[in-house]
């Protein structure tokens, strides 16, 4: 197929036929709730991966950031994609094809190895700089108040006490570390059982559990042998409990709005479960 994509811009086009000429486009990989075309290409031989971002699309940019400033000790390793070419202002980039199935479905999700593999990735990615933050948790805590005030479907009785709750928490500094944003086995690919990592649109400087948050939600919940094997490969437990009861309350509250706001009916409950069980945990001491 040529390339005239429908939700490439004329830019985009223009800038793809610069860098590829004569390029087949194989697969769109487009899943259709952001503004974003993800394309696979073909040319002589090679593969590659296209991402286009619309007008409303910010995370095209942090993509390309985390490859130039993160991704190497990945990247090198055979572990993420290699950066081909980006252009900021097109809001586009292009990546070489990283070979692999997506974790999730098959049997690799249920696998320890595959946690102790990403396990070991997540740590190399942590521990490359770490930035003191003061006012983190306090722009945490207005986000989360932002989502509250937007569209949603939480009961008003607890939107109005988790209201309270994020406007009574502290505001310490915090140390911020290189973090993917949405870790957990959709993001994997395995091949010939090795784990590999894709999707960097959410890549930034946040605190290190802040990458716990997806698994604990979904696949630590469901298999605590998991969890222990992720450990076994990161090394240690950044889960301070006063810090994850306050991250896992955020979490829930930007996955049940955010999915409302996107008609994803079944993450919308998955984020109505999450509120539920950390206040059930709250309530009973448990804080992880």
């Amino acid at each position: 197929m040529p390339l005239d994509h429908q939700n490439l811009s004329t830019r985009q086009r223009r800038l793809l036929d610069e860098w590829f000429p004569g390029a087949v486009l194989e697969h769109d990989h487009s899943w259709g709730q952001v503004d974003r075309a993800v394309l696979e290409l073909s040319q002589a031989g090679d593969r590659f991966i296209v991402k286009a971002g619309g007008p409303t699309d910010h995370h095209i940019g942090r993509e390309v950031q985390a490859h130039l400033n993160w991704l190497e000790p990945w990247s090198s390793g055979g572990f993420a994609p290699i950066l081909r070419h980006f252009d900021l202002e097109a809001n586009l980039l292009v990546t070489g094809y990283l070979p692999g199935e997506l974790v999730l479905g098959t049997p690799a999700a249920e696998d320890p190895e595959s946690y102790r593999q990403a396990g070991k990735l997540l740590a190399l990615l942590h521990k490359q700089a770490a930035v003191r933050d003061d006012d983190y948790e306090a722009a945490e805590n207005q986000r989360s108040i932002r989502w509250l005030d937007g569209p949603h479907r939480i009961a008003p009785e607890l939107e109005r006490w988790l209201g309270e709750e994020l406007s009574s928490w502290p505001t310490s500094p915090v140390l911020l570390v290189p973090t993917h944003g949405d870790w957990q086995p959709r993001n994997w690919l395995v091949d010939q059982d090795a784990i590999r990592i894709i999707d960097f649109g959410r890549a930034a400087l946040r605190p290190a559990m802040s990458d716990f948050a997806r698994l604990a939600a979904q696949d630590f919940r469901r298999n605590p042998r998991l969890e222990e094997a992720f450990l076994d490969g990161y090394g240690s437990d950044p889960r301070e409990p006063g810090a994850w009861y306050r991250n896992r309350v955020r979490e829930a509250i930007g996955t049940a709005a955010w999915a409302y706001q996107v008609a994803d009916e079944g993450f919308e409950a998955q984020g109505h479960r999450m509120l539920a069980e950390v206040l059930s945990d709250r309530k009973t001491g448990k804080t992880q």
